[in-house]
């Protein structure tokens, strides 16, 4: 649907040191100052993409950053950093300036709603899952090809959450169904029917209590591919041993829905859970104390989380809240669970049919432990996803989101300024994926569109969009 802005507009925006958009990461109003982040974390991002300081004492010219492109080029093929090429450091530097926002291009159009999308861990995968009971697989480096596409088994209303296994051979994915389904990525079959094609088979999450039916929201490998962590609509975190085959651990987490699950670092020692009674926390397998209790519990969302993304350091993540918020969090701010205030809650409303309260929007909890909170964006009707930015290409610098608008909201970390808004969508843009290494951003919608996002671009025009009517419902 066009160019989000011209290439002219982002270079003298980002080259010189300005943002692409003049509202704030901590107000939608651009009448607000920038909320800049006062803590260690927003030194720790800096570090990761100042260029070497010898760069700044050996080349001519005023010392100022973001130093030019020329200059840095320059600076490599002279050696000044004495490394006899780019730091990680110098490399963030360079490419975490040139935000995907060129585009978009069409990658897919389904008649049914997006509600997964994500890059495999080395960008050569693109996996997207649609209400319809399509789960495609476009293999990123022969042109988007559709390397495999499932067709869902057993689903319930639709594909709630996908996960890749870490050597790319096998997909999980799930639905309002205590049924976690793995399907062999590998296979030669492109046209993955449930037991027709190939076979999906069953992970029975309810096994240890009888059968009971629930759903699950969200789902995750472990890094070394031996698990997997699932949140569900009973309230608990479930832990599924792939090697024997069977379900190791659940823990009854939260006191409603757990609508995110995620690993924290490498060591799966340590999870990250978010719930619609409005709090994340923490668990530490090593040092279950009592059965079910975390070890610890961190309180700053009005209202329900819907996803959480760990930075990978075991220390700091992100959440997105119903209460049209990503909030920023320290694990060493954790509080124990008998501390928390369970019953602050202001106003009545459901984000799955209303407008967020207007009165709701400027109000803060009172025992607020998050270091950095973002707005801008709006998180209704769908439990809607936001991540860091890609750490071997920007350092994760920055903090990107769908929203419910139709757009794709990215955010600095460090200073909570808006730095991009990328319009095209004309549904909720529940997931997005930023390419882990190039200046890529892939986002989908409940349009059924799926896009590209880059830049500099490949020098082609946008592909024309044709769009389509898509039924509309409610879920989350």
């Amino acid at each position: 649907m066009g160019y989000a802005m011209s290439r002219l507009e982002i270079e003298s925006e980002l080259f010189e040191g300005g943002n692409v958009t003049s509202e704030a990461g901590c107000s939608n109003r651009s009448d607000k100052p920038f909320c800049k982040v006062d803590h260690e974390i927003a030194q720790l991002t800096n570090l990761k993409s100042v260029p070497n300081e010898r760069l700044h004492q050996l080349m001519p010219g005023k010392k100022k950053l973001p130093v030019s492109p020329v200059k840095m080029l320059a600076g490599r093929e002279g050696n000044y950093s004495r490394r006899g090429g780019f730091s990680s450091a110098d490399r963030c530097h360079m490419i975490s300036r040139y935000l995907p926002v060129n585009g978009p291009w069409l990658a897919d159009q389904m008649t049914s709603r997006a509600y997964v999308s994500q890059f495999s861990a080395d960008g050569s995968l693109f996996v997207a899952g649609f209400q319809g009971s399509d789960i495609r697989i476009y293999n990123v480096d022969r042109g988007w090809k559709v390397q495999k596409n499932i067709l869902a088994k057993s689903l319930r209303w639709t594909v709630t959450d996908t996960s890749l296994s870490p050597d790319q051979r096998h997909l999980v994915y799930t639905s309002m169904s205590p049924i976690v389904h793995i399907v062999n990525v590998g296979s030669a079959t492109t046209e993955s029917l449930a037991n027709i094609t190939e076979v999906h088979e069953g992970l029975d999450f309810s096994a240890a209590d009888g059968g009971y039916s629930f759903g699950i929201f969200s789902v995750k490998f472990s890094t070394d591919g031996r698990e997997l962590v699932a949140g569900s609509s009973d309230d608990s975190i479930y832990v599924y041993d792939l090697e024997a085959n069977k379900l190791s651990l659940r823990i009854a987490a939260h006191m409603a829905d757990v609508n995110t699950v995620t690993f924290a670092d490498e060591s799966g020692n340590l999870i990250y859970s978010g719930s619609d009674d409005n709090l994340c926390k923490v668990w530490d397998r090593r040092c279950f104390v009592a059965k079910d209790k975390p070890a610890g519990v961190l309180m700053g969302h009005l209202e329900g989380v819907t996803f959480i993304d760990s930075r990978g350091d075991g220390r700091y993540f992100i959440s997105n809240g119903k209460d049209q918020t990503i909030k920023l969090w320290d694990t060493r701010k954790m509080s124990s669970i008998t501390s928390c205030n369970l019953g602050f809650k202001t106003y009545d409303w459901d984000y799955r049919w209303m407008d967020y309260p207007p009165q709701a929007r400027d109000l803060k909890h009172p025992s607020d432990q998050s270091i950095a909170t973002y707005k801008g964006h709006s998180v209704l009707r769908t439990l809607i996803r936001c991540y860091f930015s890609p750490e071997y290409s920007t350092g994760q610098k920055y903090i990107y989101t769908g929203s419910h608008d139709s757009r794709v909201y990215i955010y600095d970390v460090a200073t909570g300024a808006q730095v991009a808004v990328l319009k095209h969508h004309t549904s909720p843009v529940r997931d997005c994926s930023w390419h882990p290494y190039y200046p890529m951003l892939v986002s989908s919608s409940w349009d059924g569109d799926v896009v590209k996002w880059e830049f500099p671009g490949s020098g082609e025009a946008p592909t024309p969009v044709s769009k389509k009517r898509i039924r509309r419902r409610y879920y989350y």
